[in-house]
């Protein structure tokens, strides 16, 4: 029988030099431990080397059909004092759910005897029967047959439409013309004549609507012998992949240091999201955990990182560190670390403590002011201190939003600030029709080959990782970026930025994404690489001044 401790890895090299944490790693916001960083190098090692299982990460080779993924360490401690640690992948790897070296998952839904497979296969005969059924030659005849019916109706019923108005105008001019030319009994008759035609043309419409309903109901009873078919399977398959996911949810039950289990379907029922989200449970982390308190290893620290090819939407680089995301794994982790003594949460310290806004220019309807980099726009969930609590408490007088536009926290630069309504509306006005005039600059990471371009890649917010954006090219909102190089030194690019649009986290997602310039800009937290900060900054600003119409131009150059 193996150990209970058969995953726990000692580290190869000695660590008494090291300092243990004190407080375990905050998950969703950190800076990895030095112990946590070897143990990943080790890892990583282990993926270069291992020839137990083959998965293509897209380092080499096939970058085609490449699937990255990411693992995590965590630090843990065993009855022995003896300090290693646990490895973890997220979801499946080499089409697995168990491989060596790797904790299980919490609940293996992959087992033989798992009721997830034969309720899979069930799923499974349904989509062979709808594809099947949708893939029937004469359904494609009966929606064309159906259509060509629905367009030749409303085209006949269209046609006799106009008739009627012809007609109608025809007999509002005879019966013009007989009230003048013919005798009382003459224009009664003639006034009967032109009813009857009327009532006619009439029923000649009444006979056409009957007909074409007819002949387009036939044809739509037709085609509903096979669509019904195919509804019905649709809503069988629906069902049994809701019940089969409710199962399956209720299957994860997940531990936490105080010794209390919880289902996957509990913990969301107390979150906005109320039903978890897909491929919730599978991420590294909650898998680690659950291991250690299962097995009596007490966590010291955390770390996740990146292996492998980047992903079409999101932004993950090979071997870079990322947190913990916040949509799946935030309500679990809150419930398997309640109780245990966590690092400070940087995003509850608010960064502008200390740092005062330069007022570039003044008067009594405007200012235009240079952000500090790490100071909000606005205020944020937790923190109240922002460009608009200062600018409201310094001007008392002034009225309306303030803000007309925002600054990511990070970025430093200018900003324009109304102080009246009148000059917020035709400020905000002149941003919508894209007349405003920005220039960024900025330092990235690497050598940008070309000398300037356009990147155009939609945008949304990633629901399962606030604030993070992803590319989306079907729910997303049109982000463009033109960009020209200004310089090329020690293996950085300085680099101008000129929105078109302005969404969130734009000229960042733009820079890092593999199909943007796929270098993020230096101290990017969020796409790249922590650092003193983060090196974007808004550096000219022209617009049209709001009451005398002038055209106002101004930069304030980077300190970087």
């Amino acid at each position: 029988m193996p150990s209970p401790e058969n995953h726990f890895t000692s580290f190869k090299a000695a660590i008494d030099a090291y300092i243990s944490p004190e407080r375990f790693t905050f998950p969703f916001y950190y800076q990895p431990h030095p112990l946590c960083l070897l143990a990943a190098n080790e890892l990583q090692q282990y993926l270069k080397t291992q020839q137990e299982w083959q998965h293509n990460f897209g380092i080499t080779g096939d970058k085609k059909n490449a699937i990255g993924k990411m693992f995590g360490v965590l630090l843990v401690q065993n009855k022995h004092n003896e300090i290693g640690y646990l490895a973890a992948f997220s979801g499946k790897l080499a089409s697995k759910n168990h491989l060596p070296k790797f904790v299980p998952p919490v609940f293996d839904m992959l087992a033989k005897d798992s009721f997830f497979l034969a309720q899979q296969i069930e799923i499974n005969l349904i989509n062979e029967q709808i594809e099947i059924l949708e893939n029937n030659p004469q359904l494609a005849v009966l929606t064309t047959t159906l259509q060509t019916e629905i367009d030749t109706s409303q085209r006949q019923l269209a046609a006799h439409r106009e008739k009627i108005i012809a007609g109608r105008k025809t007999r509002k001019a005879q019966r013009a013309a007989a009230e003048i030319e013919l005798n009382t009994d003459d224009l009664l008759k003639i006034k009967e004549q032109l009813g009857q035609e009327s009532i006619k043309e009439k029923l000649q419409l009444r006979d056409l609507n009957l007909y074409w309903g007819e002949r387009t109901q036939k044809a739509e009873d037709k085609l509903k012998q096979l669509t019904n078919e195919i509804t019905a399977l649709k809503n069988q398959r629906k069902e049994l992949s809701a019940a089969l996911q409710k199962k399956l949810f209720d299957q994860y039950q997940f531990l936490n240091v105080q010794g209390k289990f919880k289902s996957l379907c509990d913990i969301f029922q107390e979150t906005a999201q109320v039903t978890p989200p897909a491929g919730a449970g599978e991420c590294a982390t909650p898998k680690l955990l659950h291991y250690a308190f299962k097995h009596s290893l007490k966590p010291l620290a955390m770390a996740e990182f990146w292996w492998g090819a980047s992903p079409k939407s999101e932004i993950r680089k090979h071997q870079n560190f990322y947190p913990a995301c916040q949509g799946k794994c935030q309500p679990i982790l809150e419930h398997m670390l309640e109780g245990t003594s966590l690092d400070d949460n940087p995003l509850l310290i608010n960064p502008a403590l200390g740092k005062t806004i330069d007022i570039i220019y003044q008067d009594e309807v405007m200012l235009v002011i240079n952000k500090p980099a790490e100071f909000l726009s606005v205020p944020g969930k937790s923190i109240e201190d922002s460009v608009y609590l200062r600018i409201k408490q310094s001007f008392l007088k002034a009225t309306g939003p303030l803000i007309v536009h925002r600054l990511d926290m990070s970025t430093s630069g200018l900003m324009v600030i109304a102080l009246s309504k009148e000059a917020h509306k035709d400020l905000q006005k002149q941003f919508i029709k894209r007349t405003v005039k920005k220039r960024y600059v900025a330092l990235l990471e690497g050598l940008i080959k070309e000398d300037k371009g356009i990147i155009d890649l939609p945008l949304r917010v990633d629901l399962d990782d606030r604030p993070r954006q992803l590319v989306c090219y079907e729910h997303g909102r049109q982000a463009q970026t033109e960009w020209q190089v200004i310089e090329r030194k020690n293996h950085q690019t300085k680099i101008y930025f000129y929105p078109v649009t302005g969404r969130t986290h734009q000229l960042r997602v733009h820079s890092a994404h593999i199909k943007g310039l796929n270098t993020p800009i230096i101290g990017d937290d969020l796409y790249g690489n922590k650092g003193t900060r983060l090196h974007l900054h808004a550096e000219t600003l022209e617009f049209t001044h709001p009451i005398t119409k002038e055209l106002m131009h101004f930069q304030i150059n980077a300190k970087f």
